[in-house]
């Protein structure tokens, strides 16, 4: 039976992922503020550590898979909270895993992005230094800076670092014999969707969000893509992003891939 490590598995895409997992017979070892096995704020740096140190203990140094699906959206404040969880929790804790998961079974792993992070490049990102260094002080700083614009900047710029972290591992890690992919989900019918669309600084811009399939996807269906990843399936995919958000990501860039 495959072991495997869902952060943000409570809810939304996580527990969807957690769902399909259970029925391909994987046990889960969940992770979130509640409601999981492992209980972490992954936004500091103290409980970034200790979800670490549980969940290495949990498995007993090996583990098959890890999806990394923890993550906040722009609405959420101080917005250096979605910085600190969407790339500084995923980073860290893929570092810390990779020992676990180089004794596994066919081991990989999925880290969840965003189809924000192919809309802000990484030689344009103003927080791409700073999370480069892994200063977090540095890059509140600049979220400081930021204003009104600070939520927005914290999500797009995070989930194009995130994206750029998995691609600058696949050398690594495939030299440690585990796969290490992402998916870019557009907007999700999810609870945290919800909160943005009730947000009346966010809450129109994500109304007009269209995707050339005129309707917002399924958890069910990011976490079928998730599933595929990990599986042996995908046994050549590895230092690859799906984009999985019907289309947004071709109309808006039909050039650039």
């Amino acid at each position: 039976m495959p072991l495997t490590v869902i952060t943000g598995a409570a809810s939304g895409i996580g527990a969807a992922t957690r769902l399909a997992l259970h029925a391909a017979g994987h046990a889960v070892i969940g992770v979130d503020l509640r409601d999981a096995e492992v209980s972490a704020d992954l936004s500091t740096a103290q409980g970034r550590a200790a979800a670490a140190d549980a969940l290495l203990t949990r498995c007993g140094g090996r583990l098959d898979h890890l999806v990394l699906c923890a993550g906040l959206g722009p609405h959420v404040e101080p917005a250096s909270r979605v910085l600190a969880v969407n790339y500084f929790g995923a980073v860290q804790l893929l570092d810390a895993l990779l020992p676990a998961l180089r004794g596994g079974n066919q081991p990989s792993a999925v880290v969840v992005s965003s189809v924000a992070s192919t809309q802000l490049d990484w030689d344009r990102n103003p927080l791409a230094t700073v999370l480069d260094a892994g200063d977090e002080a540095a890059a509140q700083a600049v979220l400081q800076a930021a204003g009104e614009r600070a939520g927005q900047l914290a999500y797009a710029a995070s989930k194009n670092a995130l994206t750029v972290a998995v691609r600058r591992r696949a050398a690594a890690w495939g030299a440690a014999g585990v796969r290490l992919n992402s998916v870019a989900p557009g907007a999700v019918e999810t609870p945290l969707l919800q909160a943005g669309l009730a947000d009346p600084r966010y809450g129109p811009a994500i109304e007009s969000f269209k995707a050339p399939i005129p309707r917002r996807a399924r958890s069910a269906e990011i976490a079928a893509v998730i599933a595929f990843l990990l599986g042996p399936q995908a046994s050549y995919v590895h230092g690859a992003q799906l984009l999985v958000d019907g289309g947004v990501d071709a109309a808006a860039r039909p050039t650039r891939f």
